[in-house]
């Protein structure tokens, strides 16, 4: 079994299996000619579920052949540009490459001892955000497995940086519009159940400032503390972008710390065109980003970034057998005194790679052809009779639904949208998102990928009006 272990020894071995491993995910890339085969769960279920893991097959090839059958073959693949629906984008080149070297590598990156210049590259690509951001010389941050631990982390050091004792004085306000991690981190870190004040939002699915300056007020009154204002610079559902300035200024004069969750709009950073759209985001306390939606990197590459470093001491923890208080004074750079994790992948190389490969303006290029194209496709939403379109996006989100001619029933149209969407996902001709506005049933279109053309668009929403259709001619059918 040690032939199995990757070392001096299994060079060889290990480029004739990873070789293999990349040929057959090349072959697949190449030949797939529409985002997801339409497999049901009870088809896929029993074919994993005969597997006995304690018979090993003993061969690459083989492992291979069967992992085609259960994973490769029916795997959704988030680079065809018929896959609409989520925040999953198709990844650069240059990031799988630097996957490869950390995964082989495998560097943990909480300790100098396991990672050493590892340790140097994170560092100085948080230096870069932060100076992408506008946070300033004192600023700092680490990388993250994602938008939700970033959210989780930024609000931690807000309660601390509160000073209050009593946990349910203290109060978060955030978009209606907003990340349900908001929520999700409130509980987590011991909030009151009344902990997040939602507030509504316009037209445009933006955060109204006016709004949130009533609730700021009414929390001053109340004896109760601001402890966190989370704007949202591209929400999940719309792609709104909350007008960060007017935040900026609200949360300077009741002292509340700002949280910028710009897991989505992070791409902005880099945008050749549209950075304007974030301005404000430099006045923030801390930032979430997802590289991993907006700079075309594999699942998972994140950071949260804060305007002060030492407000990170608030996760920071010693231990004799990983990073002693010694080391602080050595000048040793442990990234775990940073971190909620402890051991951590390597996941800033992907980034690293990308830049030094395409550059920044390669990035954001490629962010504003989506930006562009969800322009487009708004235009041919809004002129076309079938469908109802939300909002203008600010990002390259598309909220809409069908509305048939002669159907007047919500509920009705409700179920036809709801059809539609799982008769294309069964199709496997495409792959669209959904979600409710106003406690009715709307589709979505997620568009990151710049291989997308308003022609794919146009066929999609010639496809879902005909599933829509359908249902409603069989209702009808079934009714009289």
């Amino acid at each position: 079994m040690r032939s199995h272990l990757l070392n001096d020894t299994t060079a060889e071995r290990y480029r004739r299996s990873v070789t293999e491993g990349v040929e057959r995910v090349a072959a697949k890339l190449a030949t797939t000619d529409r985002p997801f085969t339409g497999v049901t769960v009870d088809a896929l279920a029993p074919r994993i579920d005969a597997i006995d893991l304690d018979q090993p097959l003993r061969d690459t090839t083989a492992a291979l052949d069967e992992l085609e059958e259960v994973y490769l073959r029916d795997a959704i693949y988030f680079h065809h540009p018929r896959y609409l629906a989520h925040l999953n984008c198709p990844v650069v080149i240059p990031a799988v490459l630097g996957e490869a070297v950390l995964s082989a590598v495998n560097s943990s990156l909480d300790t100098w001892d396991q990672s050493a210049g590892g340790t140097l590259i994170e560092r100085k690509l948080i230096d870069w955000t932060a100076a992408r951001i506008g946070l300033g010389a004192a600023a700092d941050g680490v990388f993250t497995s994602g938008g939700t631990q970033s959210n989780l982390q930024a609000l931690l050091l807000a309660r601390e940086e509160a000073k209050s004792e009593d946990l349910a004085r203290l109060r978060v306000f955030a978009s209606e519009a907003g990340h349900f991690s908001v929520k999700k981190s409130a509980k987590l870190l011991g909030l009151g159940p009344d902990a997040v004040v939602a507030i509504p939002v316009d037209h445009d699915k933006r955060l109204q400032t006016i709004a949130l300056a009533h609730e700021l007020e009414r929390c001053a009154e109340a004896g109760l503390v601001p402890m966190a204002v989370v704007a949202t610079a591209g929400t999940t559902d719309f792609g709104s972008i909350d007008p960060l300035p007017e935040i900026a200024e609200l949360c300077e004069r009741y002292g509340a710390w700002m949280h910028v969750d710009a897991a989505y709009g992070c791409g902005l950073l880099a945008s050749l065109k549209y950075r304007d759209r974030i301005d404000g985001i430099e006045r923030a306390d801390s930032v979430t980003v997802d590289y991993h939606k907006s700079f075309f990197q594999p699942v998972s590459s994140s950071a949260v970034l804060v305007r002060d470093a030492t407000t990170l001491r608030h996760a920071t923890y010693h231990a004799d057998y990983l990073n002693p208080r010694r080391m602080v004074q050595e000048c040793i750079p442990n990234q775990v005194d940073k971190s909620l994790q402890t051991t951590r992948r390597f996941d800033a190389l992907k980034l690293w790679m990308t830049l030094r490969v395409m550059g920044a303006d390669g990035i954001g290029s490629l962010f504003d052809e989506v930006c562009d194209l969800a322009a487009e496709g708004w235009k041919l939403l809004a002129a076309d009779p079938r469908f109802e379109v939300v909002v203008e996006p600010s990002l390259s989100t598309l909220v809409f639904r069908h509305i048939p001619a002669t159907v007047t029933d919500p509920a009705e149209i409700d179920r036809a949208n709801l059809y539609a969407r799982k008769a294309l996902f069964a199709s496997g001709d495409a792959v669209v998102a959904g979600t409710k506005v106003a406690g009715r049933h709307y589709l979505k279109f997620t568009l990151l990928n710049p291989e997308t053309t308003t022609a794919d668009i146009a066929a999609v929403l010639d496809l879902i009006a005909g599933h829509a259709e359908q249902y409603l001619g069989e209702s009808l059918d079934r009714a009289s």
